[in-house]
């Protein structure tokens, strides 16, 4: 069984028995579960009833192969239910996000499984901020969606169809007026860039932001089709192509981008990975470096996932802020960054969230930001990786029997360093041990009975260590 419910919407792969995977009956029933949420919450028309403000969904997808059928399912599915459609067709994530903001729209639907194989997508649900759904708002849609009481349009109330061109312009303009985005100082630097799109929407819209930053650019992966030639997670072990590239010397920075644009890794001028981490590090300390120079009063608080690296935590102190940690999950980030009036945030897996923009993870954003960064440097991208502090995660799962009580045994491992010195313990989102120089990270899975093991250390042999001795502490009858 493959279809996966969650708060934040749902994904499976394409095919198979109803309810075993994502099929056209599952799409309208969660879609129809959405609408219903939207109508009875009122969206930005105040609407309550099918004939006063009809309300409007913007609906954007990914290049995959399932993404006609499962764009024209959701589509009908939202104008049966009475709902305008503004669909803006093949367009990244963060696209889409901001599209509900400029059309003032009462939600969106973003038809894509982001990193995952060809063979799976998935719907992801926006309020009408274009961010994704609370926990709670997803809770209420997955309990409607299980209930099936669903209130369709009649004939004269069908929703109407509409198709819209303009938000890939509409997100570029956004990155263009950002502060900290210097086009000027980027055009002189004259940059030129390897780019691998992995046949996605990234290479739609990625030429038209080069262009108006003036960098000369070569995509690699670029037609949209869907049928990716790598595996599409932004891994160093997927991306040998571009690696490989970069070694010709031809190029001052490569960029890596998922299928949904909402993911960035960078990849130094000779050919090495610039380091997932170290997207959000890179950014994070250009705009809280910039600010600082401003003389702003505003707090220089970040925020990121627990199982990022700490590099965000040094580079934020360097600089006088406070940096803060969420449990995992852009929607948690998100809230964490609101509470604490943080500058910018996002996770360790190249997603950049800058509030100026909006909040949301955006691969364009971090372009933008971290190519401004590098014109006022004039360094090599390898020398700029090189200011920061290394740190190495490595990521290790622990298998258990179905019947095995996960939280028993994550609150064992809180026991057992509740009264250590010199220890931190979060339980935000299962376990973190914070040591002085190093971290580990439990948590369970949603979907199959496993504790994931992220840990951190100054060299991959330490932080690999570490995760092995607290899963044995943990499970030793394993």
């Amino acid at each position: 069984m493959t279809l996966i419910k969650s708060i934040s919407g749902i994904r499976g792969t394409i095919g198979g028995r109803a309810g075993d995977t994502l099929n056209p009956l599952d799409i309208v029933k969660f879609t129809s579960a959405y609408a219903t949420f939207i109508r009875r919450n009122g969206g930005n028309g105040q609407d309550a009833d099918f004939n006063q403000n009809r309300p409007t969904i913007v609906v954007g997808r990914d290049a995959r192969i399932s993404g006609i059928m499962v764009d024209h399912v959701v589509c009908g599915t939202l104008m049966g239910m009475g709902y305008d459609v503004v669909n803006i067709g093949l367009a990244t994530t963060p696209t889409t996000e901001l599209a509900v903001s400029v059309l003032g729209a009462d939600g969106g639907i973003i038809i894509t499984a982001s990193h995952n194989p060809r063979q799976w997508n998935a719907l992801k649900l926006l309020n009408r901020e274009g961010e994704f759904l609370t926990a709670a708002d997803g809770a209420q849609v997955l309990a409607l969606a299980e209930q099936e009481d669903f209130e369709y349009a009649q004939v004269d109330e069908l929703g109407h169809y509409i198709n819209c061109d303009e938000a890939d312009q509409w997100h570029i303009d956004d990155v263009m007026s950002l502060e900290l985005v210097d086009a000027e100082a980027i055009r002189k630097a004259g940059f030129k860039v390897c780019v691998d799109t992995i046949n996605s929407v990234g290479g739609i819209i990625l030429p038209k932001l080069f262009e108006q930053l003036g960098v000369e650019y070569t995509i690699l992966n670029g037609e949209p089709t869907g049928d990716f030639v790598h595996n599409p997670e932004p891994l160093e072990k997927n991306l040998t192509g571009i690696m490989d590239e970069m070694k010709s010397g031809k190029y001052d920075l490569g960029i890596v981008v998922d299928p949904d644009v909402d993911r960035l890794a960078f990849i130094c001028e000779d050919g090495k990975m610039f380091g997932e981490e170290y997207t959000l590090v890179s950014v994070a300390d250009y705009v809280l470096n910039s600010l600082n120079q401003q003389n702003t009063q505003q707090a220089l608080n970040t925020v990121s996932n627990l199982s990022s690296t700490r590099a965000l935590r040094d580079v934020t102190e360097k600089h006088g802020g406070q940096y803060a940690a969420a449990a995992v999950g852009e929607v948690n980030v998100t809230t964490k960054m609101k509470e604490v009036g943080a500058v910018i945030g996002g996770e360790g897996n190249g997603g950049v969230i800058y509030p100026e923009s909006h909040y949301g993870r955006d691969a364009l954003v971090g372009i933008a930001l971290f190519l401004s960064n590098l014109a006022h440097k004039g360094k090599k991208v390898s020398e700029l990786r090189a200011e920061y502090p290394d740190y190495y995660i490595a990521k290790n799962r622990l298998d258990l029997t179905p019947d095995t009580d996960v939280d028993a045994i994550l609150e064992k491992v809180k026991e057992m360093f509740a009264a250590e010195p010199d220890v931190q313990v979060n339980d935000i989102d299962g376990v973190k041990i914070d040591f002085p120089d190093k971290w580990v990270h439990l948590r369970k899975s949603n979907t199959e009975p496993i504790i994931r093991v992220y840990s951190e250390a100054h060299t991959m042999e330490e932080a690999d260590q570490l995760g092995k001795k607290l899963m044995e502490m943990a499970y030793p009858q394993r």
